[in-house]
């Protein structure tokens, strides 16, 4: 294991902003194909081949000259795909990075459930709100209070919106991986329950794990610990692991995970989970090939891409991941939560590393 801050390793600070960006830029990579009832994993592969860019180590490319209508890709594409982008674009997926940051700020590490509500209704548009997120603000307005605004008219409270507000609790608390569960289930209640809660407990820890963990599948396992084994949320991340320890195929492991979970759909937390988890463990390390995989892997593309680079560029550090991810990013980024947009990427990370130091 190689603590973080030696000269073995990238720095916590380097880490921080390697979640930052990791995040980001596997958002940006996810974000043209992001429908997982259209964009399957053979018709993603089949775009890819059409222009030229298997194996995927970049960007998306666009599509080939005069064949755009011929792809339904998400109307974002433009701003977003290799050549065109100049800072990331606006996403719930780093939205609730950034309000997460903001919330931990103003109301320190011993926030409660009903700010997190609060902070909602004063810094983000309503209409930037999905799923879930759209469900419990509604019932924020209406006048109810947590655990109420998850549970009441809610049909998605085990879909994958609590997971992507996650990574904030693990980057502030490297190492920690218990302390940063407890944050992410804190916040995840408001909008969720069972294995919605799970998903965002698994990734804060994840993410606090991946500071001081050896690999990938370390940070994985700390991940699991902190939730109920016989969760399907847990079982599922770890039948992806048992397929990879089993030598078996990244596209075939995820074919079996389909057959297994696909019935929930491809927003729910489960099955992307396996998604996830098979990216992590099939890209050995290696920055591109992991955040390339998990997109690959289809379903909720640009949340699981964001949430797979967050954990890479952890444990690689800013300083370890490729420029071609990096660079276009322009150290700014776009955002809904008022106050925030046009943030520089590196100021969102040191205050990050602020509060990881508190």
């Amino acid at each position: 294991m190689t603590p973080p801050g030696t000269s073995q390793g990238p720095t916590t600070a380097d880490r921080i902003l390697g979640g930052w960006l990791g995040r980001i830029a596997g958002n940006m990579l996810g974000k043209p194909v992001e429908r997982g009832d259209y964009w399957t994993r053979d018709r993603i592969d089949r775009y890819l081949r059409a222009t030229g860019a298997l194996p995927l180590t970049d960007y998306l490319p666009e599509p080939p000259p005069g064949r755009a209508a011929d792809f339904e890709l998400r109307p974002e594409w433009r701003e977003c795909v290799r050549g065109r982008i100049h800072g990331s674009c606006r996403d719930d997926d780093v939205d609730y990075a950034i309000l997460g940051l903001h919330l931990l700020e103003t109301h320190g590490f011993a926030f409660t459930t009903e700010q997190v509500g609060e902070l909602w209704l004063l810094r983000l548009p309503f209409l930037q709100t999905f799923t879930a997120e759209r469900a419990a603000y509604r019932n924020l307005t209406a006048g109810l209070k947590p655990p109420l605004t998850a549970t009441y008219d809610n049909p998605y409270q085990e879909w994958i919106g609590a997971l992507i507000r996650a990574d904030v609790f693990g980057w502030t608390n490297p190492g920690d991986p218990q302390r940063a569960a407890s944050l992410a289930r804190r916040d995840a209640v408001l909008s969720h329950t069972g294995n919605g809660v799970y998903g965002a407990m698994w990734a804060a820890a994840l993410i606090a794990a991946a500071f001081t963990a050896a690999d990938a599948r370390e940070a994985i396992e700390a991940g699991l610990a902190v939730i109920p084994a016989s969760s399907r949320f847990a079982r599922t991340v770890r039948r992806a692991t048992a397929l990879y320890d089993a030598g078996v195929s990244w596209s075939s492991a995820l074919e079996e995970l389909d057959r297994e979970t696909g019935r929930l759909g491809w927003i729910h937390a489960v099955p992307n989970a396996g998604v996830i988890t098979a990216g992590l463990l099939y890209g050995e390390g290696d920055f591109t090939s992991t955040i390339a995989l998990t997109v690959r892997g289809g379903l909720d593309t640009d949340s699981n891409g964001a949430t797979a680079g967050s954990v890479a560029g952890v444990l690689c550090g800013a300083a370890g991941i490729p420029p071609q991810w990096t660079r276009p990013l322009e150290n700014r980024v776009r955002s809904a939560v008022f106050g925030f947009d046009g943030t520089r990427i590196g100021e969102l990370a040191e205050r990050t590393a602020r509060l990881a130091s508190a």
